[in-house]
């Protein structure tokens, strides 16, 4: 095979270059290799998709539903998104146009970035987050403006939202991502509500990232789209609540006029999702069956959740509690190795459990390690055994 041309890789997206490829996919990949490994790294549900959501697709296939749909989403499931949002968290959008179906959050995440950035524009990350908002807004020539929360318990409070957006007043948007990945903290209402009334005085796009909101533990998951409906852009969808990712559908919801605009770069970037998927989702958000099991994972994933907090607790880990997700973001013991990406290696090849270093989320992240309880209680059982096997074996 020729080689690739040197002059020609510098012709290429400079943005690119601002970018790693995926640090969790890509210790994941090195760690999988790792004979009889207990792997605690990437967010995917460990359960079975619902019969009747199964069924769904199936039957969409064999019914010949080979065809464009609308390029926002199939009629069905538009308005199953909109009676979802309406029935769990009284917000009350029109499925006509105000509601876009996506593959997945992850292109939720592009599209509603490529909407509101012009090249050099700020958007305001609090971190440890998911990495793709850095990484998207780079790749489309934005500028991050990071806010590490670690002092605060990992959440964004109304003091430092006041600070920053002083600091940068012509930022564009901000993200909120709750609950949170990687550290399982989310926002009460009152919470949220603070940091409305200071979002309130200014013309930021609210990108709210809501895709664990169904894997909410103690309370009720309340969305910041409550309290500011006309700068929200709301993105949920089912791969996480109803254990649907490789099935790839998203959705944002948000007011018209910005909708109108999201349905542009979406339709520019994939056209539409796949009808049996879609219709997959229609039976998952819209039917007893889709909620029935979203509840039976939750009760699953909370007695994980104790287990998991109360074994890291007993050896010295320093564990924020959780409230929503599937996710454990642990503070190593100070007596450990405190390069997490070091010890996150260390504990893979000699403990032969593997979790995501902390650092892969940003600033904040160093010095932690995420677990995801995306997993059998019996495997998070041997896990925590392992670990501690580990620990006594470095004398700690």
């Amino acid at each position: 095979m020729p080689n690739t041309k040197t002059a020609l890789l510098k012709q290429l997206n400079t943005n690119l270059t601002k970018i790693e490829p995926s640090e969790i996919r890509a210790f994941d990949n090195e760690v999988s290799q790792i004979k009889d490994i207990v792997k605690l790294t990437l967010g995917e549900p460990d359960f079975a998709v619902p019969t009747a959501v199964k069924q769904a697709a199936i039957t969409s296939i064999e019914a010949d539903d080979s065809h464009y749909a609308p390029g926002n989403g199939t009629v069905a499931l538009r308005q199953a998104a909109s009676d979802f949002l309406a029935d769990r968290y009284q917000l009350n959008y029109a499925a006509n146009n105000e509601i876009v179906i996506t593959i997945g959050a992850t292109e939720a995440i592009y599209a509603t970035i490529a909407t509101v950035l012009n090249p050099g524009d700020e958007i305001i990350i609090p971190t440890p987050i998911f990495p793709f908002y850095e990484a998207i807004t780079n790749m489309l020539g934005g500028q991050p403006v990071l806010i590490d929360t670690s002092a605060t318990e990992f959440k964004l409070t109304k003091a430092a939202l006041t600070q920053v957006i002083a600091e940068h007043p012509h930022a564009k948007a901000i993200v909120l991502n709750y609950p949170s990945n990687p550290t399982g903290v989310t926002y009460s209402a009152a919470e949220l509500q603070q940091l409305a009334t200071v979002l309130a005085t200014t013309d930021l796009v609210v990108i709210a990232d809501e895709i664990y909101s169904e894997l909410v533990y103690d309370g009720q998951h309340a969305s910041i789209a409550q309290f500011l409906p006309e700068q929200t852009l709301l993105l949920n969808g089912v791969s996480k609540s109803h254990a649907m990712t490789g099935y790839r559908i998203g959705f944002i919801a948000g007011p018209a006029a910005l909708m109108q605009r999201v349905g542009m770069v979406h339709q520019m970037t994939v056209t539409v999702p796949s009808n049996p998927a879609m219709a997959a989702a229609v039976v998952a958000l819209g039917t007893p069956a889709g909620k029935d099991a979203t509840l039976a994972m939750k009760t699953a994933y909370q007695q994980r959740r104790d287990f998991i907090v109360t074994a890291l607790t007993e050896l010295n880990f320093t564990v924020a509690k959780p409230n929503g997700a599937f996710y454990v973001f642990a503070k190593i013991p100070t007596n450990l190795e405190q390069d997490d990406r070091k010890f996150a290696r260390s504990l893979a090849y000699d403990g032969l459990v593997a979790v995501v270093p902390g650092a892969a989320f940003g600033l904040g992240g160093a010095g932690y390690i995420r677990i995801s309880y995306a997993n059998s209680l019996a495997n998070l059982e041997l896990a925590m055994q392992r670990l501690a096997n580990y620990l006594k074996q470095l004398g700690a």
